[in-house]
């Protein structure tokens, strides 16, 4: 019985450790998550900020050979450029005209700005956490898909951006994605 008693004490603090990190039950909690994890959560995979975080803009130009090759810098850009739309959308601000060509969205990453687009973005996802958090239960459910997109997308080029890195040499694998 002694050995049981100690054994049971022993994983004490190991069952604790587990149970810090309990996963969200509500839609709130459940849409902050999927945003905190493709924003700076580093959980299942590389977040945005860790996947952009030492690049320098001379790095973040470079592109993979291919005529559909994106750099890290564009597929950044695009990524903000669609979460501050969606985020406007959220919030109920009119976003300005889109003529349709989502190529533009890519295309207007310069490397001269880079370190202000590395700090927009992550701003502008800061700002979607925030938003969620703030948004009463209506807002929540009647702008869910949306959110879930948002994050969904994110994690999609987020994938793209350690590849892109990879192939430029230019990814650390102790920062995740061996």
């Amino acid at each position: 019985m002694k050995r049981i008693a100690v054994l049971l004490l022993l994983a004490t603090p190991f069952a604790l450790a587990q149970d810090q990190k309990k996963p969200p039950t509500d839609l709130r909690g459940i849409l902050l998550e999927s945003l905190r994890t493709t924003h700076n959560d580093e959980d299942w995979f590389v977040p945005v900020s860790v996947a952009v975080d030492g690049l320098t803009a001379e790095q973040a130009k470079w592109k993979p050979a291919g005529k559909d090759a994106h750099s890290v810098g564009q597929l950044a850009y695009h990524i903000w450029y669609w979460d501050s739309r969606g985020l406007n959308t959220f919030k109920g601000i009119k976003n300005a005209a889109f003529d349709g060509n989502n190529n533009e969205t890519f295309d207007n990453f310069n490397a001269a700005q880079w370190d202000d687009l590395v700090k927009k973005l992550n701003q502008t996802l800061a700002d979607w956490e925030t938003a969620v958090e703030q948004a009463d239960d209506a807002t929540l459910a009647k702008n869910a898909s949306l959110v879930e997109h948002v994050a969904t997308h994110n994690a999609y080029h987020v994938g793209q951006i350690l590849y892109v890195r990879k192939l430029e040499g230019a990814w650390n694998p102790a920062k995740g994605v061996h």
